[in-house]
């Protein structure tokens, strides 16, 4: 049994009850280091050397950043519209975000391209958060959320047309299980979008310790391991990319937002909380931008 293995055999993953709590607390210090545009991987740089697609709604994209704020904003929603392009929904159609955050990447979906979409997160805070952010964009009748478990879809049966896991499937312990259920609740045909975080080198104890009690995340996993789950769920592989680089800056960003925003994160989490982070965020940061891979996957559901 190699290192990493007898690492991944000590973590225990969290229940779906803590997972939500974790983003219930935390939420808004993501918000803080990350940008309260969305909670995943920012894209920092075209992946295909092309800037014609990047402002897909009109939301300004060529506008000059002022802040390390507005920074991270554009990354992640030059991510979801890579995301989008990617899935490739179509009006009317439906589409279900699981793990869904505070819903910015719902609501940009739908409002570019007309589907209606379904988030769902075991948090009652984003749930709650993401609701308002959709009556804020004025698109309640196309966008809702749910407080629900992916590894326990409430949906019958090929109910949708699309769907996305942006950074989620990391949350599950059961994670066979959820991709069985998104391949359930998918029509023949339809494709799932998925992105994980996977194992780099050989990080210390203590890297993995903080980046499991931070995230409220389960053992990370090799590509070739989501591959397989995917397979014996019933998913066909369409496309693999590796989206590494896009961690290393996004870790990085997330230490100079900590350092730049800390009397912010003090005052919303008392000197306690606050002092804990502090011993907290470098060996998060150290093991974001040197031991964490990131992969995007889009699979499909074979047609009847």
């Amino acid at each position: 049994m190699t290192s990493a293995e007898s690492q991944k055999d000590l973590v225990t993953a969290p229940s779906p009850e803590e997972v939500g709590a974790t983003y219930d607390e935390f939420g808004p210090l993501f918000s803080l280091i990350l940008g309260d545009s969305a909670i995943h991987v920012g894209s920092w740089s075209e992946p295909y050397g092309r800037l014609d697609d990047v402002d897909r709604d009109g939301l300004g994209d060529r506008t000059p950043v002022t802040t390390l704020t507005d920074l991270a904003n554009r990354a992640m929603d030059r991510q979801t519209d890579r995301f989008i392009g990617l899935l490739r929904p179509r009006p009317g159609g439906r589409v279900l975000d699981i793990g869904c955050g505070t819903g910015g990447p719902t609501v940009r979906l739908a409002r570019s391209s007309g589907a209606q979409v379904t988030g769902i997160t075991v948090s009652r805070r984003q749930a709650a958060e993401a609701t308002e952010r959709a009556l804020a964009a004025g698109l309640s009748a196309q966008v809702s959320f749910d407080h629900a478990d992916a590894m326990r879809l409430p949906y019958p049966d090929g109910s949708f047309d699309a769907a996305l896991a942006v950074d989620s499937l990391c949350h599950m312990n059961d994670r066979p299980r959820a991709l069985r259920e998104a391949f359930r609740v998918l029509r023949p045909g339809a494709p799932l979008l998925l992105t994980e975080f996977t194992k780099a080198g050989t990080p210390t104890r203590e890297h993995l310790d903080v980046y499991h009690a931070v995230w409220a995340t389960g053992p990370l996993v090799s590509p070739g391991e989501v591959l397989e789950m995917a397979g014996a769920a019933g998913f066909v592989t369409e496309r693999v990319e590796n989206d590494t680089h896009n961690v290393v800056m996004t870790g990085e960003l997330m230490r100079l937002l900590y350092n730049d925003r800390h009397d912010e994160v003090l005052d919303r989490f008392g000197r306690e909380t606050t002092a804990r982070l502090d011993t907290l965020m470098p060996d998060l940061c150290a093991f974001s931008t040197g031991h964490l891979g990131h992969h995007v996957f889009v699979l499909s559901k074979p047609a009847a």
